[in-house]
């Protein structure tokens, strides 16, 4: 609490300069393009050397592809995984058991089949068999029309689940979460371990993202707002939180979480139609770790995001303090400092 004390004082300049007069801030770089339809980025760091770190973004169309890029946005075209039907979201884990050996992982939901869909990082080979089918025993198509995604990979044992949302669902129980592990025979399972989380039937949940080190998951509740829970599945289905359900245009979209150190930091979600992102406090306020009062906006160059990432580990000479990677509607992805987009809520 006391980090939010000290930066109170200027968060007030933060909102007041989001006006539209305020030109927006405008991204280090901007990738190649997809070929049809950019939608949601991912950030996977090379511990060994995170100056070869990697974003790798979906193409979200019935000819979809998950898009691999180097710091500098060009595409590596050896990487590029095709011949997904309409990938929506995009999640990065790492050291997944599998054998004797562990492999870092991107996971992305084929849409037009309800299959969840599991490669090897960095080589993005298929480690699944052809993949997962997602929402079995749903009968409306809707209700398997697979869209956001998210990986929660648990501390304590590092069981890694899946979080995955879909198109429409019914008020209660709207996410399923799977457990992703190794059976004997050394091949991956995804098994259903829980239903949670509400659903307003307004419009739709696409954004999801998950705090590992804090355990919790967020998701947006298009047109209403973001909505907090236990990531881990043993702690319960109670609703912590529904933040930010004012001042957003329309949609509430993606969510990034920004990590300072010592449970503290900043939650981004994506103002869609008006092209800003607006920005809450990891930690919570006044005492409560569950209440997350807006602390500013920032007006970016994207046109309509709706997914996006971040990382606060140094990658190299340009980004010292990490990287913030948000999709635009013109099948690119955006390459943003972080110390640009938060501005004076960080130590410079």
């Amino acid at each position: 609490m006391k980090k939010f004390n000290l930066i109170i004082g200027v968060l007030a300049i933060a909102v007041a300069s989001c006006g539209n007069n305020v030109p927006a801030i405008a991204p280090v770089l901007t990738t190649e393009p997809v070929k049809h339809d950019s939608d949601d980025p991912a950030i996977w760091i090379n511990k060994a050397d995170p100056s070869k770190s990697l974003v790798i973004g979906t193409d979200k169309d019935a000819d979809g592809a998950l898009y691999v890029y180097d710091l500098e946005g060009r595409i590596f075209p050896e990487k590029v995984v095709r011949d997904l039907k309409r990938p929506n979201n995009v999640d990065v884990g790492y050291n997944l058991s599998v054998g004797n050996d562990t492999v870092d992982f991107a996971v992305t939901g084929e849409r037009l089949n309800s299959m969840l869909r599991v490669f090897s990082v960095p080589n993005m080979k298929p480690i699944d068999n052809g993949g997962f089918p997602m929402f079995e025993g749903e009968t409306a198509p809707e209700h398997r029309d697979l869209m956001g995604i998210s990986l929660y990979q648990r501390p304590s044992d590092n069981k890694t689940f899946v979080i995955m949302g879909r198109k429409k669902g019914p008020t209660e129980g709207y996410l399923w979460q799977y457990l992703l592990e190794a059976d004997s025979t050394v091949a991956l399972q995804a098994t259903l371990v829980r239903k949670f989380g509400k659903f307003s039937g307004t419009k739709e949940i696409e954004s999801i993202a998950v705090d590992h080190e804090l355990g919790f998951i967020y998701y947006s509740d298009e047109n209403v707002g973001t909505r907090k829970y236990y990531a881990d599945p043993e702690k319960g289905n109670e609703e912590l939180a529904l933040f930010g359900t004012e001042g957003f245009r329309d949609d509430n979209e993606g969510i990034s979480i920004y990590d300072t150190g010592n449970g503290t930091g900043f939650i981004l979600i994506s103002d869609q139609q008006a092209n800003m992102f607006r920005i809450f406090p990891r930690e919570g306020t006044n005492g409560n770790p569950h209440q997350h009062d807006e602390l500013g906006a920032v007006k970016v160059s994207t046109n309509e995001s709706d997914g996006s990432e971040i990382t606060s580990i140094p990658l190299n000479d340009t980004f010292r303090k990490g990287l913030f990677v948000a999709m635009s509607d013109d099948k690119t992805f955006q390459y943003y400092r972080p110390e640009d987009i938060l501005d004076s809520l960080l130590k410079k």
